[in-house]
């Protein structure tokens, strides 16, 4: 950098600092420490490297920031508005309040330029790794000889709170493994957390962490030097062979005479003496507030016309490639707008000529993927270590590898077709967490419908990405097999009880309980076309019958969340009996025997409690008549929030304890998961006077 440049950069960097404490200041709340040290690597970051354009935040091959220490956040918004993004002075000036465009954390889809929702510690490196992930897929697919169409690089502003959270080792340990050579750190290295000084809690040797991860590890000492910034990004770039990992040693709340290098910078406002004496101590003029000199405003304004050159230029490679790959920017030009091809639901599979034979759900599912793997080259994904288990996987999609590593001799595991980035099968490890923050990464570059695979009860390890993705309102596919009780010897460590109704009661979340097999199609159905947030499928570990459509209602009623799968008459019925999942057939099966006896009985499928409660309200009605009050519901799994449909009169039939180890059979017997059960309580219920008149 000249001298002038450094001037132009050090005015640039006191005006992030400064509009992010006036904001916090004004908003009477927020994180002042990490603007205030982390502003020089921002702005050198930026300004001197990020190839994006503010003009279009959503061009394809932008280079992506995620600001993994989202407390920081008005950092990110003060970069924003200096590069020329749709967000004012007036937008700072209401962060934290009603309404705002700047939010306490950055959120998705809320703020333009905003890539990820972040603030939970861990979530955004993350995250990070997924669009990595995806941005080593696509360039395998679809680069050819000189049109490199997919070229980018994924960058992070990370600090210690990151770092301690097990979700960022486990995924920075599979990037390391996977090389992801566009993936670049900036670790905000102050250390001081919230509560005290790192030396509290947080002593280990980082770098030689990330050093033994595979990754490439660089030390900036002084956090100001935007020299020494500029020259270990630009090393970093340059690494193409392994992640790069840049521990930048700043001071957190930097300029603030009494408050920086203590954790009182961390998360609150610095109050206004202290802003006077920061400023004061800068060489910032103490007024007007949210001051951003004219000469900034050339430098900065300069980024609107970089990023117009740079996707103009994109645009070109692209229309190049469009006359010599015809098909191939078709395909790539439709996954990246998160668009289906046309007749891809013709490949689903039937299993309509199979009602005489039992089929897990689970293995169901692994017959649509197969399927759907076949015309949706977008589908990718893995399981925590357990595709021979959940049967999440593509067979024939090949391994997701570096394409430098040769898998050796005996390497086990492989699912056929391509050995490397193009590879559509993930091995993600043991690491469900970090596992479903990478598929939400994934998700959010775009281009790639990401699937995850584990247990049902080993979604706990998953919640918080899940919400999160519920959160951001992004489509990931999440298939969760061995869904209750009937998992049998494995016993009740792995015998999901209170996932169901726990991962019912996450906004924006769709979950799927399918019946049976034709329901699994319908489940796969929804969860494609969903484009708006995340779907859980939730499949059996053991055969379930597959239903006889021929004598029962059609699945499609799946795609409504609920339907009347059977009943006995066409008068209102005496009894509703509700039921999920395995347990569709033992309510058939007591309905049956009800009828026996001359009682009306109606059996409801409801896979799906939020697809069913956003029907029109005649539609539900129609369902589930409000005049029958006879109702059982039936599932093995909690039966806190079945009043939801059984209102005061009813009865839930289901788990209120943990499982145990024995034979699936033996256990619904045991637990009264039966269809002796149901008939008893109907007949009961019944009894009492609730019978239709």
């Amino acid at each position: 950098m000249t001298s002038d440049e450094t001037v132009s950069m050090n005015d640039t960097i006191n005006t992030l600092r400064f509009l992010a404490v006036d904001a916090i200041e004004k908003a009477r709340s927020g994180h002042p420490g990490l603007p205030l040290g982390g502003a020089p690597a921002g702005a050198v970051l930026w300004l001197n490297h990020l190839r994006h354009n503010p003009v279009n935040p959503r061009w394809h091959n932008r280079d992506r920031f995620v600001l993994s220490a989202g407390h920081g956040s008005m950092l990110l918004y003060g970069l924003l508005h200096l590069t020329g993004y749709d967000l004012s002075l007036d937008d700072l000036r209401a962060f934290r309040t009603w309404k705002s465009r700047t939010p306490g954390h950055p959120e998705y889809g809320h703020t333009p330029g905003v890539e990820v929702t972040t603030g939970p510690l861990g979530q955004g490196i993350a995250n990070a790794v997924g669009m990595a992930v995806a941005e080593a897929f696509l360039s395998a697919r679809y680069n050819r000889p000189g049109y490199p169409l997919v070229n980018h690089y994924t960058y992070v502003i990370a600090g210690d709170g990151d770092l301690m959270e097990g979700v960022s080792r486990e995924a920075c340990s599979l990037a390391g493994h996977l090389r992801l050579g566009k993936l670049i750190v900036l670790y905000d290295d102050n250390k001081i957390s919230l509560a005290g000084t790192t030396s509290l809690c947080f002593t280990e040797d980082v770098k030689r962490g990330f050093e033994a991860a595979g990754w490439q590890v660089q030390q900036v000492d002084d956090g100001n030097d935007v020299q020494a910034l500029d020259k270990a990004i630009a090393a970093a770039k340059a690494e193409t062979s392994r992640p790069s990992f840049i521990a930048v040693r700043t001071i957190i709340g930097y300029g603030s005479p009494k408050k920086q290098g203590t954790f009182g910078a961390h998360g609150a406002p610095l109050g206004k003496e202290e802003v006077a004496a920061a400023k004061s101590r800068l060489g910032w003029p103490e007024s007007p507030d949210f001051y951003v000199p004219d000469s900034v405003r050339r430098v900065t304004a300069s980024s609107r016309d970089r990023g117009a050159k740079a996707e103009s230029a994109w645009r070109d490679l692209l229309k190049r490639y469009r006359e010599a790959f015809p098909g191939e920017a078709a395909e790539f030009e439709r996954t990246m707008e998160g668009r289906l091809p046309e007749g891809w639901e013709t490949a689903l599979p039937s299993f309509d000529d199979r009602k005489d034979t039992k089929i897990a759900t689970r293995k169901a599912s692994e017959e649509v993927m197969q399927a759907l793997g076949a015309v949706l080259p977008e589908l990718a994904g893995g399981t925590a270590d357990l595709n021979p288990s959940t049967l999440a996987w593509i067979k024939g999609g090949g391994d997701f590898q570096s394409p430098d590593t040769i898998p050796a001799e005996g390497v086990q595991g492989s699912a056929g077709g391509p050995w490397g980035y193009e590879g559509r099968n993930i091995h993600f490890g043991v690491r469900e967490h970090a596992m479903a923050a990478i598929a939400s990464g994934m998700a959010l570059h775009g281009g790639v419908i990401p699937f995850t695979g584990t247990f049902f009860t080993f979604s706990d390890y998953m919640r918080p990405s899940i919400r999160l993705a519920a959160l951001m309102g992004i489509r990931v596919i999440y298939v969760f097999s061995h869904d209750s009780i009937g998992v049998g010897e494995d016993g009740p460590t792995h015998q999901p009880v209170e996932q169901l109704m726990s991962l019912r009661c996450m906004p924006n979340l769709s979950v799927i309980r399918p019946a049976d097999a034709t329901e699994t199609v319908e489940a796969w159905r929804l969860a494609l076309n969903r484009i708006d947030g995340p779907t859980a499928l939730v499949f059996s570990r053991q055969g379930l019958p597959v239903l006889d459509r021929g004598r029962l209602e059609g699945a499609e009623g799946t795609r409504r969340g609920g339907y009347v799968l059977w009943e006995s008459s066409a008068k209102t019925p005496d009894v509703i009996i509700m039921g999920t999942g395995s347990e569709c057939a033992a309510a058939l099966a007591a309905g049956e025997a009800l009828a026996r006896e001359n009682i009306a009985v109606r059996v409801v499928s409801l896979p799906s409690w939020d697809i069913f409660d956003r029907q029109p309200q005649d539609y539900r009605d129609a369902v589930l008549p409000p005049s029958v009050k006879a109702r059982i519901a039936v599932e093995a799994g909690s039966i806190i929030g079945w009043e939801h449909y059984l209102g005061s009169e009813g009865v839930a039939i289901g788990m209120d304890s943990f499982g145990a180890s024995a034979p699936a059979d033996v256990l619904y017997e045991q637990f009264g998961v039966t269809p002796e059960r149901i008939v008893d309580e109907a007949k009961t219920l019944v009894k009492k006077g609730n019978r239709s008149s």
